[in-house]
C-alpha cells in the first residue's frame, strides 16, 4: 500500500504542476455528495477526508460537500443527479462535471480512481 500511495502522490504532484489550457489545475473541485445516516460517508469523513485535505490531490481539487437531497453549490452543473452516497464528482473550473466515482471502493482503490479522474479531465480539457 505504501508503494501505491507513493505512486499516487507522485502522479498527483505532477498533475498539480500542469496547466490545463488557460486555467490552472488547482481550480478543480471534488464534490462529495453525502447524506445523513450514510455510514460510508461518515467513515470516509473520519478516516480519509483528513488525509485528502493534506494530500497533493487536494491541491488539484479541494474537497467540498453537498447533501444528496439539498441544493448543489452555486455554479455546479452535473450530468445527472446522484442517487447513491457517497458520490464523488470532479468539477472543472467552470463548475461542470468532468468525472464521477459512485460509492466508496475503500481507501486502497479511492486514490487511484481519483487520480484517473484527474488524468481524464486533463485530457478532456486539453482538447
Amino acid at each position: 500500500m505504501l508503494v501505491s500511495r507513493l505512486k499516487v502522490a507522485l502522479i498527483a504532484a505532477a498533475l498539480a504542476c500542469v496547466t490545463i489550457g488557460p486555467v490552472a489545475a488547482q481550480e478543480f473541485r471534488l464534490l462529495m455528495i453525502e447524506q445523513v445516516g450514510c455510514y460510508v460517508c461518515t467513515a470516509f469523513n473520519r478516516d480519509v477526508a483528513p488525509a485528502y485535505h493534506a494530500s497533493p490531490e487536494a491541491q488539484i481539487a479541494p474537497l467540498i460537500h453537498a447533501d444528496l437531497r439539498g441544493p448543489l453549490p452555486d455554479g455546479v452543473t452535473l450530468m445527472s443527479r446522484p442517487f447513491v452516497t457517497p458520490t464523488f464528482v470532479l468539477l472543472a473550473p467552470d463548475g461542470h462535471e468532468v468525472g464521477r466515482l459512485i460509492g466508496f471502493p475503500g481507501e486502497d482503490f479511492f486514490w487511484p480512481y481519483i487520480n484517473e479522474m484527474f488524468e481524464a479531465a486533463r485530457a478532456e480539457l486539453a482538447g
